[in-house]
């Protein structure tokens, strides 16, 4: 018993070091990080063609259905295929080069939204990106968009990186598979079109705003809570204080004003949308959203890139952030628990939703 509770002891003292060591070197490292000034280098660009992830795809199942004899001749004629094919797009490219021709290209990003609208940044790097290489009247942008909404700022600045793209000149394709409410509507009506699959979710064009209050709470229990503030509307509804009718009718104001900021937004980018109709909260779903003017097409976004493939190269462009030290180390746990605190409040605010 003795042994073990020494052994215990010795344990933890090496625990506490490793970890007190790992803690200093992260220290450290992040320092050094900041001196070089790499916060703009802090992730790569991911940049994979769809075409021949389409392809393979498609070539598999056909394999798989052959029979060996059949397996051979196909495989055979496929290599002559590839091999003509190869040749004749160096050809092309070098005429291109000549030309100073080059063919279409769609380019596709990616957005799955929290309350927080997290992804903004690697949507960010992955616009810029894109927009440096794109040519307007001739590329386009497919943004693969799934979100329920969540915080105006945070929403208002993703959809303005969507406005980039348009104010390029470039065509923007919104395409929703399961749901784009709130501030994913938000982002979505910025697109010159909008595809959604049959039962997705969209619409949500409205304001919401949630304050517990502990006020009775604290009365109750002979504890005072004081709000100082400098300015009439500093603070209008309190978590711990007393709120006022006074101060619930600003609150109820400013939600009036966001509300009609929104309904501008939308309307300027969906003209054919009758906005007093629409913006009343309430959610739609692909053809009931398509009779309302939401949407322009009822289709999957795997059926638009498809089609897409076959008449130009379909690049998906996405921006992957490096793993900072403490996190490869698994010292990152409030990080990871507020990212799963978010992440449980976006799936209840989905649910709500439904």
């Amino acid at each position: 018993m003795e042994f073990l509770t020494e052994y215990g002891l010795f344990l933890a003292k090496v625990i506490t070091f490793v970890v007190a060591a790992v803690v200093v070197i992260s220290m450290v490292v992040s320092a050094t990080q900041k001196e070089k000034g790499e916060a703009e280098d802090d992730g790569e660009l991911q940049v994979r063609k769809l075409n021949e992830t389409y392809r393979k795809l498609k070539e598999s199942i056909q394999s798989r259905l052959m029979s060996d004899q059949e397996r051979k001749a196909w495989s055979k004629v496929k290599k002559k295929k590839d091999k003509l094919k190869k040749k004749a797009g160096k050809a092309k490219k070098a005429e291109g080069e000549g030309a100073g021709a080059s063919p279409a290209r769609i380019y596709v990003l990616d957005f799955d939204g929290d309350i927080k609208a997290s992804d903004t940044e690697p949507l960010r790097r992955a616009v810029s990106a894109v927009l440096s290489v794109a040519e307007p009247g001739k590329d386009e942008v497919v943004i693969r968009l799934e979100s329920g909404g969540g915080l105006v700022h945070s929403y208002g600045l993703a959809a303005a990186q969507l406005d980039r793209i348009r104010n390029k000149g470039i065509h923007l394709t919104a395409c929703v598979d399961k749901v784009a409410a709130s501030g994913g509507y938000m982002m979505a009506c910025v697109a010159d079109r909008i595809v959604a699959s049959p039962f997705a979710i969209l619409g949500s064009i409205g304001v919401v705003a949630q304050l517990p209050n502990f006020h009775r709470l604290l009365k109750k229990n002979s504890v005072d809570f004081e709000v100082l503030t400098a300015g009439e509307h500093k603070r209008t509804m309190t978590v711990f204080g007393e709120n006022t009718d006074k101060g619930r009718q600003k609150f109820l104001e400013d939600l009036d004003d966001t509300h009609n900021l929104f309904k501008d937004y939308v309307s300027e980018r969906r003209p054919n949308v009758d906005i007093n109709a629409v913006a009343t909260g309430d959610i739609w779903f692909g053809q009931r959203a398509l009779e309302v003017n939401l949407i322009d097409e009822i289709k999957t976004s795997d059926e638009y890139l498809i089609e897409a493939c076959d008449k130009a190269d379909v690049v998906s462009v996405t921006f992957q952030r490096k793993k900072k030290l403490p996190e490869k180390l698994g010292l990152a746990t409030s990080s990871a628990l507020e990212h799963t605190v978010w992440k449980v409040l976006s799936a209840f605010r989905n649910q709500k939703i439904q």
